[in-house]
């Protein structure tokens, strides 16, 4: 099967007036946006903090207006303080989740292990700390074997070895096996 390919309907020069047009629109859109913000600013200023008039006012008049203005400014610096701080413990708390959804999907690293050899001391002192002071040799804890009783062992049952065979062939050899194999004698 041959694969045609449908050529566009629209004109290169059509779509590329098409974008530009939808470009500027995008440019309006955020304009007028940007206006509302600040205009609804305003609004909320004038209604929150009216304008001062201070002319023709004594200076008690004055003193009371300040006194005023300082509760104002106290009762909104308590606001903006909480504010803050629930601000800085939602961030925290999704730093905190961030982790968690990292940790969850596995993306860190492992670092890759190396064989390490520990000697049993350095073990022991690694869990006691300092109260570990016994060395601990695990050789010193083996039993002794004397080399020369194994040796002389070795010499006798060599030496006999021609007269085992002998007394172990025939009948009485076997039977003699046979009882050594069923056990002590009932």
């Amino acid at each position: 099967m041959l694969s045609v390919q449908r050529k566009s309907k629209i004109s290169a020069s059509r779509k590329l007036m098409l974008k530009s047009m939808m470009v500027a629109k995008a440019k309006e859109d955020l304009e007028q946006e940007v206006e509302a913000k600040e205009e609804e600013k305003h609004k909320y200023l004038a209604e929150r903090a009216p304008p001062l008039i201070t002319s023709g006012m004594s200076l008690a008049q004055l003193q009371g207006l300040c006194q005023e203005l300082h509760v104002k400014i106290d009762v909104v610096d308590e606001e903006r303080y909480d504010i803050e701080a629930k601000v800085m413990l939602n961030t925290r708390e999704i730093k905190d989740l961030n982790i968690k959804v990292l940790d969850l999907r596995g993306k860190f690293k492992r670092p890759s292990l190396r064989r390490v050899r520990v000697s049993a001391d350095a073990i022991l002192r690694s869990l006691l700390g300092s109260k570990h002071k016994v060395s601990m040799d695990l050789r010193a804890n083996l039993k002794s074997v004397k080399k020369e009783d194994t040796e002389k062992k070795k010499t006798a049952e060599d030496s006999d070895w021609r007269k085992n065979v002998e007394a172990m062939s025939g009948m009485e050899g076997r039977k003699k096996m046979f009882d050594a194999a069923k056990g002590p004698a009932q």
